[in-house]
């Protein structure tokens, strides 16, 4: 079975590796992937810094014709990298397919953005100065990124990072190196020179831990975990690092009295189970009023009925597995533990068997939760989600922004008034109408509030707040 290998300072290096297991079935090896040590964590920052000062100053045009060629070339092997991802990550491969076609549209945008790369020049307020204000590459990025989109999140940090002018260390998380491994080997191929992008695959205790003690990175963008995201934000203040963090998520979804019945639960079930929950947008929290609640129930459990749950690569599943044994467990002890506070477990919850060896959890539905219960408080990250009754709609927005977290929030209404109100008062960082809270597109901005999110949003042309520096110049005459 062939090794893929690190890469650093434009060389592939490494040969320790550890085997990538499909979720689907536990039998099936996707390859052998080398785990970065310190050291070698230490040689690509080495490598990045090296890298910089041409990189920064090079040519817009080889900056696109490297992107655009990226893109090029993710889209023509989505099919192949698609089954890639779906094998390593678990999710359904139209999904898969889906995000593999995402990766290389934010590829053709941001090749497109080095070519709009603009400044501003305006008038001093004293007579005879000009002021010149522009935007310069930030330095060496640190990427880290996580399991459950494996190619679309590692795209949207490295082509702004690359677009720009900067150097990049690239760690992805540790269950998922192969769709990591592809893009960035397609990034090589496609002509970067030796050092800008570096690829350190492995552990976030070993890797991760030697880019948040590094001097010489001067960001760090994240994406996981809120707990971690502390962490990148403790160590990145001692070194007075930029830093981006995109992190948790316990989104709602309100379906008024007045909803399309239809379509709130075509929302509601795509927002809570697709992609086997596991995306921070997801919503676990169904805020449903009293007069709509029965109805939206029963249709949710007949709509559950029909999900069909089965390995990502066989025709006609639409839920995959769950990424892997230990959050198949976390999964579990959250059903108990929204049992043991007293929800009512409506339907799902019981771990699956199937032709293959895999992590299958069929969705579970809780009723008659509250706001206050740990499965309502707790992002779970699985195919969990509950029910919660309340009596109109100022009710459901005060449940809806009791919450920690604040990144994506849902409605399902026919009034342009209570539509209107809620994308105004909703506490989150974006907004659904009648569709999925997950689901978001590729050029406009991404990010949360609260504990969700910190710093420049992600995606579109805000990117270039994280990823640049302005500066400000002025001249005589």
């Amino acid at each position: 079975m062939s090794i893929y290998q690190n890469l650093i300072a434009g060389e592939w290096v490494g040969d320790e590796a550890s085997p990538n297991i499909n979720p689907s079935n536990t039998d099936d090896v996707v390859g052998m992937y080398v785990r970065a040590s310190a050291d070698d964590a230490k040689h690509a920052i080495a490598a990045a810094k090296a890298a910089f000062p041409t990189w920064s100053r090079s040519g817009i045009l080889e900056r696109h014709a490297i992107l655009r060629k990226t893109a090029d070339e993710i889209l023509a092997r989505k099919d192949e990298l698609g089954e890639l991802l779906a094998r390593e990550e678990g999710k359904i491969l139209p999904e898969a397919i889906g995000e593999v076609t995402r990766a290389a549209q934010i590829f053709d945008f941001f090749a497109g953005e080095t070519l709009r790369l603009t400044g501003e020049v305006v008038p001093s307020v004293r007579p005879n100065i000009g002021v010149e204000i522009t935007r310069e590459p930030l330095g060496v990025v640190g990427i880290i990124t996580p399991w459950n989109f494996p190619i679309a999140i590692p795209a949207w940090k490295i082509a702004p990072a690359l677009c720009y002018g900067n150097t990049v260390v690239f760690k992805p998380a540790d269950l998922v190196p192969g769709s990591a491994w592809a893009i960035v080997d397609i990034l090589h191929r496609a002509g970067l020179p030796k050092g800008v992008l570096n690829l350190v695959m492995g552990r976030g205790s070993v890797v991760g831990q030697v880019m948040l003690e590094s001097p010489d990175l001067a960001g760090i963008t994240f994406t996981g975990s809120t707990s971690t995201g502390k962490r990148v934000a403790l160590a990145s203040i001692e070194h007075n690092r930029k830093f981006q963090l995109e992190m948790g998520g316990k989104n709602p979804m309100i379906v008024l009295d007045d909803a399309d019945l239809n379509i709130a639960v075509e929302a509601a079930a795509n927002s809570a189970f697709f992609s086997t929950g596991q995306r921070c947008t997801a919503s676990s929290r169904l805020i449903v009023t009293a007069g709509i609640h029965d109805r939206f129930v029963a249709a949710m459990t007949e709509k559950l009925k029909t999900l069909n749950v089965d390995n990502a690569l066989k025709a006609g599943s639409q839920i995959g597995p769950v990424v892997d044994d230990k959050q198949l467990r976390q999964d579990t002890d959250y059903i108990e533990i929204g049992k043991s506070e007293g929800a009512r477990l409506a339907f799902g919850g019981e771990v699956l068997r199937r032709d293959t060896p895999g992590f299958y959890l069929q969705p579970a539905l809780f009723t008659e939760a509250t706001n206050q219960m740990r499965i309502s408080r707790e992002e779970i990250f699985g195919p969990v989600a509950s029910v919660i009754q309340v009596k109109d709609y100022d009710e459901a927005l005060a449940v809806a922004n009791d919450t920690p977290l604040g990144l994506s929030a849902g409605i399902a209404t026919t009034s342009l008034k209570y539509a209107t109100h809620f994308k105004r008062n909703s506490e989150a960082g974006m907004v659904m109408v009648n569709l999925p809270t997950a689901g978001v597109d590729f050029h406009v901005p991404f990010g949360g509030r609260k504990a969700s999110s910190f710093g420049p949003r992600e995606q579109g042309r805000h990117a270039a707040e994280f990823f640049t520096i302005v500066k400000t110049g002025y001249t005589l005459g």
